[in-house]
């Protein structure tokens, strides 16, 4: 199955890339997207504890099922400033 990644903020900076086309095989979840992403780019790993994940936009859990030509995006944790 072929899935497009989304990546945002410090994410995107670590692959170079805020859109990444993925082949994941039958019966992938989120967070087995976000582990072979992370085996790509090492420095990921230390991020899958605070990450939150959506599929086709709607916020999803990493246990959710994904399916060919999903969109997957990945976004870090988001600290605010002040005003």
């Amino acid at each position: 199955m072929r899935v497009t990644l989304r990546l945002f903020a410090r994410l995107r900076d670590i692959t170079g890339s805020g859109e990444l086309v993925r082949e994941v095989p039958d019966g992938a979840t989120v967070a087995m997207v976000w582990d072979a992403l992370a085996t790509e780019f090492p420095e990921l790993a230390s991020y899958r504890s605070s990450i939150s994940s959506a599929v086709n936009a709607d916020y999803a859990k990493m246990e959710t099922a994904v399916r060919d030509g999903d969109e997957v995006a990945f976004l870090p944790p988001v600290s605010g400033g002040s005003w």
